[in-house]
C-alpha cells in the first residue's frame, strides 16, 4: 500500500514540474497559439511555403495534443468542460471533420451548457460533417446564452446552406443572414473574417434575391476592410469569393488577379484554377467574337444588317418614351459613337450575331452588330432561365451603361467595349419591349460560394 502511495507522490511531482501553472490556463495558452500558427502562417512563413501549411499544422496539432496527455487525469477535476473543449478546439484547427473533437466537445456542453466557446466549436465541426441543422441548432443555442460574433456569423453561413422547401424560404434565409453578418461586424468592426462573410452573404443575396449592382458595392466594400485583417487576407477564401464578386461586376483583370491570390495561398485547392481558365476562356471568346463580328460569314453579315429596319425599334423609333411617369427623349446613335458610362438619352440599335456561354451561366452574353458594321458584346443580368435572345433577332438597347475592358494577361490581349444591361425589360427584341416574364433573379446551382 505505502508503495502505491509513493508512486502517486512521484507521478504528482513530475507533473508539476511539467506544468508549474494552473493546467487549464497552460493549455488554454497553447491552444491560442496553436490558431495563430494555423491563422498568421504568412508572417512566420514565406508564401513558397504555401503547400506546407496543411501539414505543418497537423504537426503543431499533435504538439498541442501531446501537451494534454500530460495532463491526463486533469480532466476529472473541476474544469472537465474547459479541459474537453480545449482539446476538442485543438482537434478542430484542421478542415477536415474528427470525430473525437465532436465527442470531446458534446460532454463540454452537457458539462456546462453555458459555455459560448464549446457551442460554437461544436458546431463547427457538425458544419465540417455536412450536418448543417445540427451546427444550426448549436449556434442558435449559443446565441441564447450570449449575443457573440462567432456565433452569429457562422449562423449567417449556415443559413446560407440551409435546404428550403420554397425560394421565398431561400431568400428569407438570404436576408436574415445578411442581418446576422451585419451584427457580427457591428460587435467586432476589425474582424476581418467576419468582414469576409459579411461580403459573402451579399454576394449572396446578389444571386438570389436580385442581381443589382450596389449589393455587389457592398459586397466589395466588405472584402476590402477584411483584406485589412491579417488572419482574413491570409484565407484563400476571401480571394476566391472576392474574384467571383469581381467578375460580375466585370472587372475582369482584377478577377483574375484575385482567382491567382487564392490560388497562392492554397495551391492544392483546383476550384480558383478551374474557375480561372474558365473565365479566362469566356474574355478569349468574346474578344474572338467581336474581332470576327460574331464568326457569321460575310454575305449572312450582309443578309442580318440590311434586315435592320427602324420599326423594330418599337416604342423607342419615335425618339422618346415613358417610363413610369418620367419622359424620356432618344435620340439613336451607331455603336461606334457610344461614350463610357451612361449614355443618357440615347439608343442603339442592331442584330445578334451570336451568344457567349459563360459557365455559370450569367449574364447572358450575345454580340451585336450595327449598320455601320460596328459589333459590341451586350451582358444581361436578371434574366429568367431559358430566356434570351437568338442570332438574327433585331435588338434596341435605350441609355446603354458601357464598360471599356483593355489589359492584358497571359500573353492574351483584351481591348473591347461592352454594354451592361441590368434588366432585359428595357430591351426592345423584334420591336417589342419584353415583359416581365423575361426577368427572374439568379438561382445558380452550378456556383457554390465558400465561407
Amino acid at each position: 500500500m505505502s508503495a502505491i502511495i509513493d508512486d502517486k507522490v512521484v507521478a504528482g511531482a513530475k507533473n508539476s514540474n511539467t506544468i508549474k501553472e494552473d493546467p487549464i490556463v497552460a493549455l488554454t495558452e497553447k491552444v491560442k497559439a496553436l490558431y495563430l500558427f494555423r491563422d498568421r502562417y504568412f508572417e512566420t512563413h514565406s508564401i513558397d511555403e504555401a503547400i506546407k501549411k496543411n501539414t505543418d499544422v497537423e504537426r503543431e496539432m499533435k504538439d498541442t495534443l501531446s501537451k494534454f496527455d500530460e495532463c491526463k487525469g486533469y480532466e476529472i477535476d473541476g474544469s472537465r468542460a474547459k479541459y474537453y473543449y480545449l482539446k476538442g478546439r485543438a482537434l478542430n484547427v484542421v478542415d477536415r471533420f474528427i470525430p473525437q473533437a465532436e465527442e470531446l466537445l458534446s460532454k463540454a456542453v452537457k458539462l456546462e451548457p453555458k459555455l459560448i466557446e464549446a457551442w460554437n466549436e461544436l458546431g463547427e465541426c457538425y458544419w465540417k460533417n455536412d450536418d448543417i441543422k445540427q451546427a444550426k441548432n448549436c449556434f442558435a443555442g449559443a446565441l441564447q446564452h450570449g449575443r457573440n460574433k462567432v456565433s452569429l456569423r457562422n449562423l449567417s453561413m449556415v443559413l446560407r446552406q440551409e435546404e428550403t422547401s420554397s425560394i421565398e424560404q431561400r431568400t428569407k434565409n438570404i436576408q436574415q443572414g445578411v442581418e446576422y453578418a451585419k451584427e457580427a461586424v457591428s460587435l467586432d468592426t476589425t474582424d476581418g473574417i467576419s468582414w469576409a462573410i459579411l461580403g459573402n452573404s451579399y454576394l449572396s443575396s446578389f444571386f438570389t434575391v436580385a442581381q443589382n449592382p450596389t449589393t455587389l458595392r457592398l459586397c466589395m466594400s466588405a472584402y476590402i476592410q477584411a483584406e485589412k485583417d491579417i488572419i482574413a487576407r491570409s484565407n484563400p477564401d476571401l480571394f476566391y469569393n472576392k474574384a467571383v464578386a469581381l467578375k460580375y461586376q466585370e472587372e475582369y483583370s482584377l478577377a483574375l488577379q484575385s482567382f491567382e491570390n487564392a490560388m497562392t495561398l492554397d495551391p492544392l485547392w483546383e476550384t480558383p484554377r478551374n474557375k480561372k481558365d474558365e473565365l479566362l476562356k469566356y474574355l478569349k471568346d468574346i474578344q474572338n467574337s467581336i474581332s470576327n463580328n460574331g464568326h457569321v460569314k460575310p454575305k449572312r453579315l450582309y443578309q442580318l444588317i440590311r434586315g435592320l429596319d427602324i420599326k423594330h425599334l418599337g416604342p423607342y423609333k419615335g425618339g422618346s418614351y415613358t417610363s413610369g411617369e418620367k419622359f424620356l427623349k432618344l435620340g439613336l446613335i451607331p455603336l461606334k459613337e457610344l461614350a463610357l458610362g451612361l449614355n443618357t438619352e440615347k439608343v442603339v440599335f442592331g442584330k445578334v450575331v451570336c451568344w457567349i456561354q459563360d459557365s455559370d451561366c450569367v449574364p447572358f452574353a450575345f454580340c451585336l452588330v450595327d449598320e455601320q458594321k460596328t459589333c459590341i458584346v451586350v451582358t444581361v443580368y436578371n434574366l429568367a432561365k431559358g430566356r434570351g435572345v437568338t442570332v438574327g433577332d433585331s435588338v434596341g438597347i435605350p441609355e446603354p451603361f458601357v464598360i471599356q475592358q483593355k489589359f492584358s494577361y497571359m500573353n492574351n490581349d483584351f481591348d473591347y467595349k461592352s454594354i451592361r444591361v441590368e434588366t432585359p425589360i428595357v430591351l426592345v427584341v423584334n420591336g417589342r419591349k419584353l415583359g416581365r416574364e423575361q426577368q427572374a433573379s439568379a438561382n445558380l446551382h452550378s456556383y457554390k460560394m465558400t465561407d
